[in-house]
């Protein structure tokens, strides 16, 4: 076998990252893509694109014909949908069709994207034990990629998967496309659209520094285990007031308690449903702002060397792409 990668979801944010760094690397990497993915995040780079799909077993195995490493970073990442299973019934299908394509076709090593949003938050930063269940969890997309991570976790203990699991926590930073729910409160903070804000806190991660922690795990990592890749945690109050200072702008300071503006959640989902457009605040957003979403990389760092840079560097980068890209106008 050559040294081919395939990733999955290199039209997105923290996949498109990953690709780029195998090339960097010098590796042959493929892409699977689907038909109406944009190629805008790999435009440029050495890869090679495949059409598929991740929920199915069939396209996943063509594309990982030949393959040594499987990547699978692909996800459907989104807080609200209009039939909330839909996410749930993506995140599991695709887990189950990329890794039986993997099984199938013998390939070396998967390093398998799962998410914090896995594990259950505590009063101070959580490690890789701090494991959520199917009840605990609160929303669709943290239960998606709970389901998937223990998919993927028996398939490693009962068919011999060679899966390394990773966690990234909040990226940020350059070709956030879409952009993610991080994305876009960088993008209304900077352009002066949130005035307020509640109590709550996230650990945010440069997506480059995700992306070579990936690369650390296809080398370093072992089967079986799994590596928070995480940056610095911070208060929302604190992110906030940076990209103010960063954009030119006056820091918000109003801190709103949560339960007035679940009506204002109720309303806003009431209208998604009608246009099809993800809300900005939703219910379950509110919910999972009672905990503060602090993460430690402690074993990431230990194993496979892994390291981050400030976060402010992952804010300037993004705030200078979005720039780039219109999305502050």
């Amino acid at each position: 076998m050559s040294d081919i990668a395939l990733v999955t979801g290199a039209s997105g944010f923290v996949g498109s990252a990953v690709a780029r760094a195998l090339v960097a690397r010098g590796m042959r990497v493929r892409v699977l893509m689907r038909p109406t993915a944009s190629h805008d995040n790999i435009a440029g780079t050495a890869c090679e694109p495949v059409i598929g799909d991740m929920r199915d077993e069939a396209s996943m195995t063509a594309a990982l014909k030949g393959a040594r490493y499987l990547f699978h970073v692909a996800a459907d990442y989104r807080l609200w949908a209009r039939d909330p299973g839909e996410i749930e019934r993506n995140n599991l299908k695709g887990a189950q069709a990329a890794m039986g394509a993997a099984l199938t076709c013998g390939v070396e090593r998967v390093v398998y994207t799962s998410s914090v949003a896995a594990l259950k938050p505590g009063e101070a930063a959580v490690d890789e034990s701090s494991r959520h269940t199917p009840q605990s969890v609160i929303g669709a997309y943290k239960r998606s990629k709970l389901v998937a991570e223990r998919e993927v976790e028996r398939l490693i203990e009962k068919e011999g998967l060679p899966a390394v699991i990773v966690a990234p926590s909040t990226p940020i930073g350059p070709r956030d496309i879409k952009p993610t729910p991080t994305g876009r409160i960088i993008v209304e903070a900077a352009t002066g659209r949130m005035p307020a804000f509640v109590d709550t806190g996230l650990n945010l991660v440069h997506v480059d520094d995700v992306a070579q922690g990936h690369l650390l795990a296809l080398d370093k990592g072992r089967v079986g285990e799994n590596y928070i890749l995480g940056g610095e945690d911070v208060s929302l109050e604190v992110m906030l007031a940076d990209i103010a200072a960063m954009a030119g702008r006056k820091a918000p300071t109003i801190k709103l308690p949560r339960a007035p503006l679940f009506p204002l959640a109720w309303g806003a989902e009431f209208i998604a449903r009608l246009t099809g457009k993800e809300p900005f605040l939703t219910a379950d957003a509110l919910r999972m702002s009672r905990y503060r979403m602090f993460f430690s990389s402690e074993k990431a760092k230990r194993e496979l060397g892994y390291t981050a840079r400030p976060y402010r560097e992952g804010l300037s980068d993004a705030l200078s792409w979005f720039a780039q890209h219109g999305y502050l106008r």
